[in-house]
């Protein structure tokens, strides 16, 4: 799997920095009319309104930010800094005027330009009280609104054209039509993790997206009763032909995206899910599949590239997918992996935008409530 819907998920909705303030007037420019007047007059005074925001922000003092936002005081306001008052207020730990910012409907995902987030400020200054609101808050607006995850990539376009374009092979990755990686070799490590956890149990093993084959070797390591594999692009299942998988005894390959073999499946005792293309609504849909497809004592896992661009995104949508889970009956345990030796520069070039930019992967464990216990 990979790039794939975690690859693909998109931030442009997020609000990210406008340029310092909301004014588009140019002080060169004469007013030529009353209504252009008028429209100046109201341009700066919501740009004082943004700035004496800010200023509250800074000073932890709530009140007065009620005060400002009641008297129409912008709250998604960016200063000359890039930052909104809710991102200074998450930075110096004003947990009463995040609060405040929040209620009064500030974008808790807005990025400045180094995108961070309010989220991240407070994360990384170790402010855990401002940093608990601001995650509830991504957490409730994202399983409402999905803003994030939704089924847009950066260009506002639908991703629909990969399982027809042509995709390349290389020693360390696969490439999509347009340089974007499919998987690369710096995952090989969390792939035989993954394989080591869903194999734990041994019995019946089922992949859903071959990629390079990377987590498909690992799991044959381990020597599965049978090992059944789901890939959907043409040119990936013809390279598993080229290279043997369908001789081997154990394999069972099926050429197809899942959606159209789901139901064609049997049970199985370890899952592994790494589509690419795909979106977290995907994902979503997969999961409902999982009571009939795990059985009793199973273990399931993905590969969680969810926001893997943004720190604060990716913890936010652990804690959305760990919830959904839970819902159908499932734990989640996330195991903390290093991975920032893997990923020098060099690993990026020739490829058009990174997909992975954290320190840590976080590799989802899932079982059954009852078998958790």
């Amino acid at each position: 799997m990979n790039p794939k819907f975690q690859k693909n998920l998109g931030y442009s909705r997020n609000i990210k920095h406008s340029g310092g303030g909301n004014s588009n007037f140019s002080p060169v420019d004469k007013p030529r009319s009353r209504v252009y007047t008028e429209t100046h007059t109201h341009t700066n005074r919501m740009e004082e309104g943004g700035k004496q925001l800010c200023e509250a922000a800074k000073n932890g003092d709530a009140e007065k930010l009620k005060t400002l936002i009641d008297s129409g005081a912008d709250v998604s306001y960016f200063d000359g800094e890039g930052l909104t008052p809710l991102m200074h207020a998450a930075q110096l730990g004003h947990a009463a005027a995040v609060k405040a910012l929040l209620e009064a409907g500030a974008p808790w995902n807005a990025l400045n330009p180094s995108n961070i987030s309010a989220g991240d400020l407070a994360m990384n200054a170790g402010h855990e009280e401002a940093y608990e609101l601001l995650l509830n808050a991504g957490i409730q607006a994202e399983l409402v609104l999905g803003t994030i995850a939704r089924r847009e990539n950066n260009n506002g376009e639908w991703n629909d054209d990969y399982l027809e374009d042509r995709v390349s092979f290389s020693e360390d990755k696969l490439m999509d039509a347009e340089n974007k990686a499919v998987m690369m070799a710096w995952e090989n490590p969390l792939m035989e993790a993954h394989a080591k956890a869903v194999c734990s149990n041994g019995g019946h093993i089922l992949n859903i997206g071959f990629g390079m084959g990377l987590v498909d070797t690992a799991i044959q390591k381990y020597s599965p009763a049978s090992h059944t594999i789901v890939e959907a692009h043409p040119n990936v299942f013809q390279r598993m032909l080229d290279d043997g998988w369908d001789k081997k005894e154990n394999v069972t390959i099926i050429c197809g995206r899942w959606q159209d073999v789901v139901h064609e499946l049997p049970t199985f005792d370890g899952i592994f899910f790494d589509t690419y293309g795909e979106y977290y609504d995907d994902l979503r849909e997969f999961h409902q599949q999982l009571p009939v497809l795990l059985k009793p004592g199973g273990i399931y896992s993905f590969f969680n590239g969810l926001c893997g661009g943004n720190a604060f995104f990716h913890v936010v949508y652990c804690h959305i997918v760990q919830l959904e889970l839970q819902s159908l009956g499932y734990s989640t345990q996330f195991i903390p992996l290093p991975v920032k030796d893997c990923l020098g520069e060099q690993v990026w070039e020739g490829v058009k935008q990174k997909y992975w930019q954290l320190d840590t992967y976080y590799l989802p464990v899932c079982q059954s409530l009852e078998d958790s216990e």
